[in-house]
């Protein structure tokens, strides 16, 4: 469900760096692309009402949280739910830290950070609770060889 939507250099810059720092103000960013404040808020909400930017979330660094437990998880949803339904439902865990649409018998494959054992599976259970989940398959990570 992809639909093209012009872009101009401006707003390509202006959604650079809202992609670097979201929250960025409206005044940093016009200085960067020679913009007053409030021409850069009116086209981040054109961007915004366009479909171009679908939201502002936070990214938190899992290492940081002591978020040391980690696992890929293969999600089984039912038939012809969208990825669009798959994103909106995984993006509001904070312990996922990616997610791919894969080919093969699962979804996606979504990668987990958590504290420990009992918060891995207190959140691989509310993702089996999401409304288009049938299934999951996890393997938990025992050590990282290479990255």
């Amino acid at each position: 469900m992809s639909r093209s939507v012009a872009l101009d250099d401006t707003d390509r810059r202006v959604l650079e760096l809202l992609g670097r720092d979201g929250r960025a103000s409206y005044a940093e960013i016009g200085l960067l692309v020679n913009l007053s404040a409030t021409a850069v808020k009116r086209r981040v909400d054109r961007l915004r009402e366009r479909g171009v930017v679908r939201g502002f979330t936070v990214v938190l660094d899992p290492s940081v949280l002591d978020w040391t437990t980690e696992a890929f998880v293969e999600v089984f949803c039912r038939e012809r739910t969208p990825p669009e339904e798959i994103l909106s439902s995984l993006r509001q865990f904070p312990e996922v830290v990616a997610a791919w649409t894969v080919t093969g018998d699962a979804d996606a494959l979504v990668h987990l950070r958590a504290a420990d054992m009992r918060h891995l599976e207190a959140v691989i259970e509310r993702i089996r609770r999401e409304p288009g989940v049938q299934r999951s398959r996890s393997t938990v990570v025992l050590s990282r060889l290479i990255g």
